[in-house]
């Protein structure tokens, strides 16, 4: 099994399949809120939030399309377009997978790839599509090297808190 940032310093492709998992929790979700400013009492506030028809309060839909630009930042994904589509509400201390699959890569290294992000009872909360471009051979070996220093930018490669799954055979 292979770290996402050593598939991404392999060289990327059409089929390549990505996925992790994250819960969220109210401490999250308070601190995208300072970050973004978006102090929506539907985060915050039950009343509010059952107003909406939500049980409780929920997490932003942005901190939750956050997995997308988690998987994004370690393969080195370059985003120039994303569109999601918000299909269930995560609540703090729900844990949520998102699935990416690379189902394009033209000639220049610009790809797509289809985001499916899942409640841990197989639900589906969030469908997306992003457009960006792949490292290229300069970048590769850049991710390389900073590989083989033990990606010291990188908290989540020393993290025991946090597991990628490479789904992608080799």
């Amino acid at each position: 099994m292979h770290s996402f940032r050593q598939r991404a310093a392999q060289g990327l492709q059409q089929g390549d399949r990505f996925s992790l998992s994250r819960c969220f929790t109210r401490e999250d979700i308070q601190r995208f809120a300072e970050v973004s400013r978006d102090y929506n009492p539907v985060h915050f506030d039950a009343a509010f939030a059952q107003s909406r028809g939500f049980r409780q309060p929920v997490s932003h839909g942005l901190l939750t399309a956050s997995l997308v630009t988690e998987v994004g930042g370690q393969i080195g994904w370059l985003a120039s377009a994303m569109s999601f589509q918000f299909r269930r509400p995560v609540y703090p201390g729900d844990t949520v997978t998102c699935h990416w699959l690379i189902t394009e890569v033209d000639a220049r290294g610009r790809a797509t790839a289809v985001i499916t992000l899942t409640h841990e009872d197989g639900a589906i909360v969030l469908e997306g599509e992003t457009r960006g471009v792949l490292p290229g051979k300069q970048e590769r070996q850049l991710l390389s090297q900073m590989l083989a220093e033990g990606d010291p930018g990188n908290p989540l490669a020393h993290s025991g808190a946090q597991v990628l799954k490479d789904d992608a055979p080799r």
